[in-house]
């Protein structure tokens, strides 16, 4: 994929993790925005990958569909998340990872009900669970369930009042470091690339310092452009891949519809940016 006319969208989840659109729902939207090339990358899990292709491959105007995943690693003990695109979804180191990170997802996810019901909110655990269906249980369901059972106005408003470091259903990550991650997806035949970097909220510095040691483990690019950003830091980002000589990605980080957050939608590229597919072995 060389040409920069394409509407390419490489960061969007299912209901295989914390999305709300199943992954055939997932293509028939991106179709219907005409995105032409799409990576569904759900959190820990590639297994809704299988039934978006099938339902692709059943369209005359299918798209470009890359194989992808988003895996949570530790960094300084912040949740830092890893985009794979361009992965082996039958390599066995794969599936071992998915395997251990679904445990680990167990784990955190039942200490978070525990923390609400001591707080004085029961029964989240389970309601959650019930929102999450056949996939790992994440923050995200919980957010939705509490919003829906007016804990907050929103999803964003309870991550704020319950599930953020230092609230009352905060629980510490249990994620491997970073570098690992990297290495694993590149064992898988994947690029490694640093999701949403400004969504994190670091300071300029600590931003650097991520930056400069996704490099160093071996990462290959950071989102510079994503659905809802300003100007500023899509130019702040822009230059920290060029002078930590990474690729550049874009994602919308799509969950699920609404008004501010959409597949494909604001993901324009800027001239003068070396795009992750430009990079030696894309899509293979």
């Amino acid at each position: 994929m060389n040409d920069e006319s394409k509407l390419v969208d490489l960061h969007c989840h299912t209901t295989a993790s914390d999305g709300q659109l199943t992954p055939t729902e997932i293509i028939r939207r991106a179709i219907t925005n005409q995105v032409d090339v799409l990576a569904i990358t759900d959190h820990d899990t590639v297994s809704g990958l299988r039934e978006a292709h099938d339902f692709n491959r059943q369209q005359d105007n299918s798209i470009e569909l890359i194989n992808g995943i988003e895996i949570s690693t530790c960094w300084h003990n912040h949740d830092i998340h890893i985009v794979g695109l361009n992965v082996d979804i039958e390599a066995d180191e794969l599936a071992q990872l998915q395997k251990r990170q679904r445990e680990l997802r167990d784990i955190r996810a039942r200490e978070i009900g525990r923390r609400l019901e001591k707080a004085g909110i029961e029964s989240a655990y389970e309601g959650a669970k019930a929102l999450a269906g056949d996939a790992a249980l994440s923050r995200g369901h919980y957010a939705r369930w509490l919003a829906h059972h007016g804990y907050a106005k929103d999803t964003p408003s309870v991550f704020k009042k319950f599930l953020s470091r230092g609230k009352t259903g905060y629980v510490p990550n249990n994620w491997q470091d970073m570098e690992s991650a990297i290495t694993l997806i590149h064992n898988v035949g994947g690029q490694a690339v640093l999701a949403h970097p400004s969504g994190y909220k670091f300071s300029a510095k600590w931003l650097k310092r991520l930056v400069r040691e996704f490099k160093e483990a071996g990462g290959d690019a950071i989102e510079v452009v994503q659905g809802q950003q300003s100007i500023g830091d899509r130019s702040n980002l822009i230059a920290l891949s060029n002078q930590n000589q990474l690729f550049a990605s874009l994602g919308s980080d799509f969950h699920f519809p609404g008004g501010w957050l959409d597949l494909g939608k604001k993901l324009f590229q800027p001239p003068g940016v070396n795009w992750i597919w430009h990079s030696e072995g894309w899509n293979k």
